[in-house]
């Protein structure tokens, strides 16, 4: 038979054990996963990302997800099970249809007061403006020089005998460039008469290829050395991007954008949170990150795009060498998104067929 212990000891040995108890370590919760679906030309430094993700406990993962256009459409398709928390990188091009697509939650961020006015093309706050940047023809100074041809300052000048051979542009079926470089003749000429001036860059002799980075480094004759075209389709901030790369360093910038009426076409691109995160809070903490001065200044030499936030600070090389069109052109988000299918379908029968 077995003895009972004291009730005095047993309330000691009880308290020892409680004793320890609390003297145990508290396992503590490990970081929480977001995931952003991005556009495939998404980048951002890892010390920035780093000191978010120690500031939040959070764990980021990025979801590159091709072009803009096919980012968007994979976000569509998987809308009612969410493949990420937050969607990065619609532009204005497609923001009718991302917005007509109901995929974002409203936030309006505190980081919206340093952003003006003119970025803000949501009302309702679903998606925040992060960045923006102006399509643009760069063109080659070196062939100018040497050929003593002046640089096209219009639209028009481009149909020109002199410039015949000499403009590469993007496809604006296959590139948002492109697309925006279409959309920029759209607004020039209108509706029926951008079709007639696409002919005429036809008959001579533009050259057309699917995307940016055959047309910049395959047939652009300052990026390759070797291209045919020394005029391409194009950002503005280019030549800062040629000026910071160039191997051997150069003194200025080989390459500069043409920024006469209408021949820039200014993006804008945006960040969401998309509905049915499980993450709601820490998705608008990432938001807040995106537009705060932290990630803005971060920015330009990432992507080579210009801050929104009137407090982020450019590097030197984007002041000296990344051009800004004083009068860039735009379209309303709707208009587009109602017509850019028929605009598309139209330019294709014109200049490819």
């Amino acid at each position: 038979m077995k003895k009972k212990l004291p009730s005095a000891f047993r309330l000691l040995f009880l308290a020892f054990c409680l004793l320890l108890s609390a003297c145990a370590p508290v396992p503590t919760a490990g970081p929480v996963t977001l995931t952003i679906m991005t556009h495939d030309s998404f980048a951002v430094s890892e010390d920035v990302v780093a000191k978010f993700e120690q500031a939040n406990n959070v764990k980021l993962v990025f979801l590159p997800s091709g072009d803009t256009g096919a980012a968007l459409n994979k976000a569509i398709l998987s809308k009612d099970a969410p493949l990420a928390d937050v969607f990065f990188g619609v532009d204005n091009t497609f923001l009718s249809r991302a917005l007509d697509a109901d995929l974002f939650e409203a936030y309006a961020s505190p980081a919206l007061a340093d952003i003006p006015a003119e970025f803000k093309l949501d009302p309702q706050n679903r998606i925040l403006p992060v960045d923006y940047g102006d399509v643009c023809i760069n063109y080659d100074k070196a062939y100018f020089a040497a050929n003593n041809l002046a640089v096209p300052q219009s639209l028009e000048d481009l149909t020109l005998p002199e410039y015949k051979d000499l403009l590469v542009v993007e496809n604006p079926a296959t590139s948002s460039p492109g697309l925006a470089f279409m959309l920029a003749t759209v607004q020039h000429f209108g509706e029926t008469g951008y079709l007639a001036y696409w002919g005429q860059l036809r008959d001579n002799g533009v050259v057309v290829v699917d995307g940016w980075e055959t047309a910049y480094y395959t047939n652009f004759s300052a990026s390759s050395g070797r291209g045919p075209q020394p005029m391409v389709v194009s950002y503005a901030t280019s030549p800062a991007a040629e000026f910071l790369f160039a191997d051997p360093p150069v003194d200025e910038a080989p390459t500069a954008s043409i920024l006469g009426p209408d021949t820039c076409f200014r993006q804008i691109e945006f960040v969401g949170i998309l509905k049915g995160t499980q993450q709601p809070a820490l998705a608008q903490k990432f938001v807040d990150f995106m537009l705060s001065a932290d990630f803005q200044n971060d920015m330009p030499m990432q992507m080579f795009v210009l801050p929104v936030n009137t407090q982020a600070t450019l590097p030197e090389a984007f002041t000296q060498y990344a051009d800004t069109a004083s009068a860039s052109t735009s379209l309303d988000p709707a208009y587009i998104a109602a017509n850019r299918e028929t605009w598309i379908n139209a330019w294709t029968e014109v200049v490819v067929r």
